[in-house]
């Protein structure tokens, strides 16, 4: 496990395969700003194992005995409306990540993705960015699109930054990508972002890119994907 800093990321790893989650947890040490503070086996002890360690970002697989990884996200979001949680799988299957997503992950890295990968994606959810891919994120913003369709309050006007910002999220952009885009920092991304989600009464990134994409303020030849 990684020595403990103030900047520490901390992360708990769930999977039933006893191998592969040690894998993963020893690869994931291995980064300086990363620490593994617990594992489990399967959602339930996952579940346990949030109440106790209460980590920046756990890492779930959804098919597990006892309680699936679905569930445990769903729970566990029900306790912490901010946990953040990276889904691990070997399954693509689009209904159950939609699920997973739905239940409350922030996202989710298939089991053959490079260690590299896995150690950006967690910096990416803890920093509270989604990592979502293109065929996924194309359906969340269509149903979140349709909810919000149906209730329409009263926002307040975005500044031309705000507007340009909005647009960048519609691509998915990270902060550093918008920071870079748009020749500002990224503390002051964040603020914009920020005060995009209180003035548009959204939750989250996702729902501004679909606020984005709805309201006709993507950038050109671009729609939000999450990869970036």
């Amino acid at each position: 496990m990684s020595p403990m800093s103030e900047n520490n990321i901390r992360v708990c790893v769930v999977d039933d395969h006893e191998l592969f989650r040690q894998g993963v947890s020893t690869i994931i040490s291995r980064h300086a700003g990363i620490s593994v503070v617990g594992e489990a086996g399967d959602g339930q002890t996952a579940l346990a194992l949030f109440k106790e360690k209460h980590p920046d970002v756990m890492i779930m697989d959804i098919h597990m005995p006892v309680m699936t990884g679905i569930e445990a996200t769903r729970l566990i979001r029900a306790l912490d409306e901010h946990a953040k949680i990276l889904i691990l799988t070997v399954s693509d299957t689009e209904e159950s990540l939609f699920e997973a997503v739905k239940a409350g992950a922030s996202g989710y890295v298939l089991k053959n993705a490079s260690p590299q990968t896995v150690v950006e994606s967690v910096q990416r959810i803890h920093a509270g960015e989604p990592v979502i891919p293109g065929n996924l994120a194309v359906k969340i913003i269509h149903e979140l699109s349709a909810k919000r369709a149906t209730r329409a309050p009263e926002v307040d006007p975005l500044t031309d930054r705000e507007i340009e910002v909005l647009r960048q999220l519609s691509t998915g952009a990270s902060n550093r990508d918008i920071a870079l885009a748009l020749y500002i920092s990224e503390n002051t991304v964040r603020n914009h972002v920020r005060n995009i989600l209180e003035k548009l009464h959204l939750n989250n990134r996702t729902q501004a890119a679909a606020y984005a994409t709805r309201s006709g303020l993507t950038l050109p030849g671009d729609s939000f994907d999450g990869t970036h």
